[in-house]
């Protein structure tokens, strides 16, 4: 009969302690899902514009191209003078967060315009970094030159003067 009393007077001691774990545990707000990461911004801006300088044509076809390293070259039937003139690859400043993979999504072949009329074709080539690329300054900003090609057609096709337009490149953030 003792042992009967002290079940029944822990049992009583027991409940308020088993309800209040109970209320406790419906009170306490859980989350299954962290917080989405902050969002990553990319800006890219132009610091340089791609420029072959001057070249002449002197037959049928040819190309001119310039690497990322400002070095032209030509084939075919096109001649570099060695007068001076501005030869520069195409400047991005690519500003992200350190760690973010960068991608460079190249657009299709760009026709030019000419100043006396005909048109070009330009081919974008290589980049450095080369594509895909890490951004891994500290500051965050990258330079990332890209170089291209030519595609110079007859003279009637393609006559002397200035030539211009716009290419599309593509900075993708994975």
């Amino acid at each position: 009969m003792n042992s009967q009393i002290q079940y029944t007077l822990s049992g009583r001691l027991l409940m308020p302690f088993f309800i209040f774990i109970t209320i406790l545990l419906f009170n306490i707000s859980t989350s299954a899902q962290e917080q989405p990461p902050r969002p990553i911004t990319v800006t890219v801006s132009t610091a340089q514009h791609l420029s072959f300088g001057t070249f002449i044509q002197s037959g049928a076809f040819g190309t001119v191209s310039v690497t990322v390293n400002s070095i032209r070259s030509a084939t075919g039937s096109i001649i570099l003078p060695g007068m001076t003139s501005t030869i520069t690859p195409a400047l991005f400043l690519v500003d992200a967060e350190p760690g973010t993979l960068i991608t460079i999504v190249k657009g299709t072949d760009t026709i030019l315009t000419g100043s006396n009329g005909g048109t070009l074709i330009l081919k974008i080539d290589e980049s450095n970094p080369a594509s895909p690329f890490i951004i891994s300054k500290a500051t965050g900003t990258t330079d990332v030159f890209i170089g291209g090609t030519l595609t110079v057609g007859p003279l009637g096709a393609n006559p002397p003067g200035f030539y211009n337009g716009t290419f599309v490149i593509t900075f993708v953030q994975q």
